[in-house]
């Protein structure tokens, strides 16, 4: 079957094909523009998920370095208070009636404060005090000796240290 196709048919065929090309151009351009949005919002998620993670690990960075501080500073803490309890014990077996301390002066000025005369006695030399020298009472001033050990007894009545050496004065133009 032949058909014969007249300009008027072939006008209006070429103005829907023209139509069509039109739509599709726009449908097109607006799924062009669509993609790019999509694009887009991708790109920005990324960005967003990739700060998130690098946040995400300074965080985690510095909870594990207070964490470690934490507990370094808990260490320390239990450490101290030890440490405490072992001065309190200290202090409340010094404060007992008897108990002595031993006192290192040179010319009169404490130089070190020893819990026992055999610790006085092994660190003297530390400090420039001949290791050998003989500690007896002196019948100077303390601030004439060069070096001397004084005991120092505590004494519960007076809630205080009492030194055992006792200064004598020298005699002033014949006066005792």
């Amino acid at each position: 079957m032949i058909r014969i196709v007249t300009r008027k048919r072939l006008a209006l065929l070429e103005a829907d094909r023209l139509a069509a090309f039109e739509r599709a151009q726009v449908a097109k351009e607006a799924a062009t523009a669509a993609a790019e949005r999509h694009e887009q919002a991708l790109t920005a998620a990324t960005d967003r998920a990739e700060r998130a993670e690098a946040t995400t690990d300074e965080v985690a960075a510095l909870l594990s370095h207070a964490v470690k501080q934490a507990s370094s500073a808990e260490q320390q803490m239990l450490l101290d208070q030890i440490e405490m309890r072992r001065l309190r014990q200290e202090l409340a077996e010094a404060q007992g009636s008897g108990r002595s301390v031993f006192v290192l002066l040179h010319y009169g000025t404490p130089a070190m404060v020893y819990r026992s005369r055999e610790d006085a006695y092994a660190d003297t030399a530390t400090h420039g005090a001949p290791a050998d020298a003989t500690w007896v009472a002196s019948h100077k001033f303390w601030a004439d000796a060069e070096w001397l050990l004084a005991a120092f007894t505590y004494d519960a009545g007076a809630r205080g240290f009492r030194g055992v050496l006792a200064p004598v004065a020298e005699s002033v133009g014949g006066a005792a």
